[in-house]
């Protein structure tokens, strides 16, 4: 992979992580079409570096919020910031149980499996439309919501399927306001993708060998920045209820790759 090819991987990621059109989806449909020849796991671990950038960008975002969490946490009390905290948590058990145990089957869904990306993004597509249907509320995200989006994003691990789309959809068909589904639904992601960066790198199971430094980081970059951009950009698009454009591009898309697939 060079540096071009790092790139354009790195920008789709940072829009794609926070836009509902699947950022995993987006990857795999575009490494296909530049000719990555990447095995599996290690396209899986370039796809992890490039959700850590995008998770490093949200919190450059929601910093206050990231700031205020945690000096309610040292409070020790039953504040808000503690019972979000948590709920946080409980969103984690899902995606941390499918990681954990099927980790290996995971793998093998990063390595072109355009077809299955494009039945995905059709599933997407009608998360989507569903929710921009859905009615404008002011009600908080509970613990049995956390528990549901959390449900929601643990699916969101297969290629296809939107994280931010399925989570923030999730969050709406419930009845949690827009924007606080949006909130939940970026900051949820963030200790996942950060406890997998410590864990992979600890284990060694990341496989950098095949990708010189230069790309790899350029990508990051490019993700982080584009990243930004697009994390502001979704909470004011869903605040706005405009999540139907974002259901036909998903529903154009998946038909292209299953037509590209077959062909």
């Amino acid at each position: 992979m060079n540096s071009i090819e790092a790139t354009v991987l790195g920008i789709i990621q940072g829009l794609t992580e926070f836009l509902p059109v699947s950022s995993s989806g987006h990857l795999e449909l575009a490494k296909t079409i530049l000719g990555s020849n990447s095995i599996p796991k290690e396209s899986l671990a370039f796809t992890i570096v490039l959700h850590f950038a995008t998770a490093l960008s949200t919190i450059v975002v929601f910093r206050k919020e990231v700031f205020q969490i945690f000096k309610g946490l040292f409070q020790f009390k039953w504040n808000e910031e503690t019972q979000f905290s948590l709920k946080i948590i409980v969103s984690m058990i899902p995606t941390v149980f499918i990681g954990l145990y099927f980790e290996e089957e995971l793998a093998t869904l990063f390595g072109g499996q355009i077809l299955l990306v494009g039945f995905m993004l059709f599933i997407t597509a009608l998360l989507l439309l569903l929710a921009d249907k859905a009615k404008d509320t002011t009600k908080n995200v509970s613990f049995l919501n956390s528990l549901i989006i959390g449900i929601s994003q643990a699916i969101a691990v297969l290629p296809g399927i939107s994280r931010s789309g399925a989570t923030i959809s999730t969050s709406v068909l419930l009845g949690v306001d827009r924007a606080k589904a949006a909130r939940f639904s970026f900051l949820m992601v963030v200790p996942l993708i950060v406890g997998k960066m410590i864990k992979d790198i600890s284990g060694g199971d990341l496989n950098f060998a095949s990708s010189e430094a230069l790309p790899l980081t350029v990508g990051f970059f490019a993700a982080f920045i584009s990243g930004i951009v697009a994390c502001k950009w979704m909470i004011a698009l869903v605040k706005r209820s405009k999540l139907i454009y974002f259901s036909i591009y998903c529903a154009i898309v998946g038909l292209i790759a299953i037509i590209y697939s077959l062909l």
